[in-house]
């Protein structure tokens, strides 16, 4: 008798119990919780996207012409023939009629105009066109380099471009000592470049190299 009681009373604090806690488990805060939640989630797949990077004008903008360069100039006046030279390692080519003119380190666009220039009076229409047909450079990258050595390419090509075309600065290496050498007027002059601004890409801008040019990658200090 003791324990059917016993049974009967448990039945009757079960179904209490189980209101009580289905209660807990749907109170006010609870349902808040997971009603905020459900709508990061439903959020989270539906921000707006960020705009893309801008498209900026490519570096053939900024190109200035360099010894080993092969240029081509097409004349308006039948008269004279078109003339395809490479630039000499004095940075001049030589031209009908005007003799010598340095090219080397004008864009194509100030050279034309120079030769538009020099030709008036020498031809009835004194209209050319310049026009870089092959600008292949070989430049040396050494130093704390992952792949040092010559590297040929088509130009224009930065010195980060050169760096990262030959395996980008090795661990011992200091992007923030870069040193540019070239050759100017029969000088060999050489110029420090801090890359570690384009490294985290910051808008700078760019230094282009030439053929012949040696870039030398510095030990790091730390």
């Amino acid at each position: 008798m003791t324990h059917d009681r016993r049974r009967t009373w448990d039945e009757r604090q079960l179904p209490g119990t189980d209101r009580a806690h289905r209660k807990r488990a749907l109170s006010p805060s609870s349902c808040l919780f997971a009603l905020l939640v459900f709508a990061a989630l439903a959020c989270g797949g539906c921000q707006t996207p960020q705009p893309p990077l801008s498209n900026p004008p490519g570096p053939k903008t900024a190109v200035r012409l360099a010894p080993g360069d092969t240029i081509k100039v097409s004349y308006s006046d039948e008269s004279v023939p078109d003339q395809t030279q490479k630039i000499r390692r004095d940075g001049k080519v030589s031209l009908p009629l005007i003799g010598q003119v340095t090219a080397a380190d004008k864009r194509p666009i100030d050279f034309q105009n120079e030769l538009v220039s020099l030709y008036e009076g020498q031809l009835e229409n004194s209209e050319v066109l310049v026009t870089l047909e092959n600008g292949v450079a070989t430049v040396i990258v050494s130093g704390f380099a992952n792949k040092p050595g010559a590297i040929t390419f088509d130009r224009p090509t930065t010195v980060y471009q050169a760096i990262m075309e030959a395996g980008g600065v090795s661990d011992y290496g200091s992007p923030s000592n870069i040193h540019l050498t070239r050759i100017i007027n029969g000088e060999q002059r050489t110029e420090m470049i801090n890359l570690r601004a384009s490294i985290r890409g910051e808008p700078t801008k760019p230094k282009y190299v030439q053929d012949g040019d040696v870039i030398y990658i510095a030990r790091s200090l730390f």
